[in-house]
Formats: structure tokens, C-alpha cells, sequence
């Protein structure tokens, strides 16, 4: 039997609740590196824990949908009540639902990251995370595979917003070109939205304090940025706080992406620096397991 069956097999009685063959404390599965004497491939375990989540995403498909309801709401009713926005001189759009959409794609991607954690809590709760820690499965393995899960996750959503705002009216100059690389900023902020969501959930262990960080942390730095106006029609300080804010790097991104002529030097420096928030979030989430190990 093969590495990757054993592991195929643990997981499965994991998710079960049945008894997890293994070490008996989790620190002692964080050291073992092969099984039967034979090499853990860290590929073959992302490719199996990611598959766990889309097999929980593929019995409850409705979280999809649900997700989108907010989004479908603010392009209905914010496209309405701002459609004359765009008239203001210095606005720097035509069609306030073309400025809008790209906005509420980013908008889309950090409100359901930043609820990623809640999978890991429910793990916590049910045990299958101490599981997992006696498993031979890294725990940048576990990290990646989250981070995957919602990245594939936001891909669905935020070409389901884009057809919606096409449908709307707004237009997508920069052709399919654009629209991928709006796509992959709506990605990089989200991943590394889920990334803090794993890191406070594995300090915390509580929902009711992921829910409360969640909130607080998002709301200030949607409405701290471009997403819905123009930072040219906003007041002095929220433009200079704008200039170091992750989601004004993915709005301005994504917004430029799909203009006609797109500044794709300056698209690729914001998501470079999305890059790299991805790179520390993910570290910091990997090393929050210790933390976690350390409190059982």
C-alpha cells in the first residue's frame, strides 16, 4: 500500500471520528517525516486535504450562492443609487457600474476569506484537527491546501460577479486579458484574507472571536479604499490611508486590468505586493499550529 493510501485512509477515518492510527501526541506527528519507511511527498498531501474541502464543498454547493447574495445586492443597489456618481467631474469613469464591478469582486473576495478560519475551528471541535496533527501530513501542507480551497472558490465567485455586472452594463474594456488578471487579484487578496482568518483562528479556537476580528477588520479596509468611489472624491486622509491598504491594491489592480489600455507595470507591482502578503500570511498561519500544539 502506497504512501498516499494511508494517508487517503486516515483522513477518511478522520473525517469519521473513528480512531486515528498514529502517534499519540500531536508533536510527535509534526516530527515524523515518512511512514513505513517510506517518503511523504508534500504534494501528494495538499492534493488529498484539498480534495477533503472540495468534497464538503461539493455536498453543501449552496455556501456558493449564499456568499453572493451580499455582492448581488450591493451591485443592484449601490449601481442605483450611485449611477450618477460618474458624472462628477474628475470621477474617472463613464459607467459607474463598469468603476463598481471590479470593486465589488475584491469586496466578494475578502468578506468570504476572511470566514476560512471557521472550517479550521470546526476541525478544533471536533477533533479531526488533532487528527490531522498525528497524521503524516505537513503542516504547510495543511495551509496550502486551505489556501487553495479558497482560491478556487473565489474563482467561481468572482467570474459569477462579472457576469452579473456585464449583464448590468458594465463593460470590460481590456478584453479577456483584463479579466483573467482580475480574476488573479481578486485571488492573491483573498488568499491572503484566508490566511490571516487561519492564523487568528488557530490562536483563538473560538468562532464568536473570529466573527468579531472578521468584521472589524474588513468593513474598515473595504470602505478605506477604492472599491466603491473614486479615492480622487474621498476626503485627503482616507486617500493617504488608501496608499497602504491590501484591498485599494487589488481594487486599483483589478480596475486597471480591464481598462482598454491597461498599466500592466502598474498592475504587477500591486499584485506583487499582494504576492507578498500571501507569502507572510501563509508562514504566519503554518507557525500558528504550534501555538495551537502547544495549548492541548
Amino acid at each position: 500500500m502506497s504512501t498516499n493510501d494511508i494517508l487517503e485512509s486516515q483522513i477518511g477515518t478522520a473525517e469519521r471520528g473513528g480512531t486515528w492510527p498514529g502517534p499519540a501526541h500531536p508533536a510527535e506527528g509534526a516530527a515524523s517525516t515518512s511512514l513505513a519507511g517510506r517518503p511523504n511527498p508534500a504534494w501528494q498531501a495538499w492534493v488529498i486535504v484539498t480534495g477533503r474541502y472540495l468534497r464538503q464543498l461539493y455536498r453543501m454547493p449552496a455556501v456558493i450562492f449564499i456568499t453572493l447574495t451580499q455582492p448581488i445586492i450591493w451591485l443592484l443597489l449601490f449601481g442605483a443609487l450611485f449611477k450618477r456618481v460618474a458624472e462628477i467631474p474628475g470621477f474617472g469613469a463613464e459607467n459607474y457600474v463598469t468603476y463598481l464591478t471590479p470593486g465589488v469582486v475584491i469586496m466578494t473576495a475578502i468578506f468570504s476569506a476572511s470566514w476560512t478560519g471557521m472550517a479550521y475551528i470546526e476541525d478544533m471541535q471536533t477533533g479531526v484537527m488533532d487528527r490531522f496533527l498525528t497524521a503524516p501530513v505537513g503542516r504547510g501542507a495543511l495551509t496550502t491546501a486551505m489556501l487553495a480551497y479558497q482560491g478556487l472558490i473565489t474563482v467561481l465567485q468572482s467570474a459569477i460577479i462579472i457576469a452579473i455586472g456585464w449583464g448590468m452594463g458594465a463593460t470590460f474594456p481590456g478584453g479577456a486579458a483584463g479579466i483573467a488578471a482580475l480574476i488573479g487579484v481578486s485571488v492573491l487578496i483573498a488568499v491572503a484574507m484566508a490566511g490571516v482568518s487561519n492564523w487568528f483562528a488557530l490562536l483563538t479556537r473560538q468562532r464568536e472571536a473570529l466573527i468579531g476580528a472578521s468584521t472589524t477588520l474588513v468593513l474598515p479596509l473595504t470602505f478605506l479604499s477604492g472599491a466603491l468611489l473614486s479615492l480622487q472624491l474621498v476626503p485627503g486622509w482616507i486617500a493617504d490611508v488608501a496608499r497602504y491598504n491590501p484591498v485599494n491594491w487589488a481594487a486599483s489592480a483589478a480596475r486597471l486590468a480591464v481598462e482598454a489600455h491597461p498599466a500592466w507595470a502598474t498592475v504587477g507591482s500591486y499584485s506583487g505586493f499582494l504576492a507578498l502578503a500571501v507569502a507572510v500570511m501563509a508562514a504566519a498561519a503554518t507557525r500558528a499550529f504550534r501555538a495551537y500544539q502547544r495549548s492541548l
